[in-house]
């Protein structure tokens, strides 16, 4: 959920809420039968806000698995990646060594049949 979601929900909900309290405010009414409407005002208000928030939520839950599931994908990719130029560099770096083996066993016989 982006931030801009988050303020334009809660802007919708400061409106309702000022917009209803001033209707009721201004309504031709009893107090007690205005003090009925802002209960069930507020009542509904909740409710509203439950809903707007459990949808909220489970939008972040999704939004975070998603992630969750690419960022595994992509270091599983680069562990791979990795292993692959690990096991590279390795099997390059035997060949130098029974290339520089050869050399050295060659060079040890040309010394002993120098010093002969």
């Amino acid at each position: 959920m982006s931030d801009n979601t988050g303020n334009t929900l809660i802007a919708l909900l400061t409106g309702a809420v000022v917009g209803a309290g001033l209707g009721i405010l201004y309504a031709p009414q009893s107090g007690d039968k205005t003090r009925k409407q802002i209960k069930k005002e507020a009542k509904n208000a909740k409710k509203s806000l439950e809903k707007k928030y459990d949808e909220a939520s489970d939008k972040l839950s999704e939004f975070a698995e998603e992630a969750k599931s690419k960022f595994e994908e992509k270091l599983d990719s680069t562990i791979h990646q990795a292993q692959g130029k690990s096991n590279n560099l390795l099997a390059s770096m035997e060949e130098e060594l029974a290339a520089l083996k050869k050399k050295n066993d060659e060079l040890m016989k040309d010394l002993k049949a120098a010093k002969k």
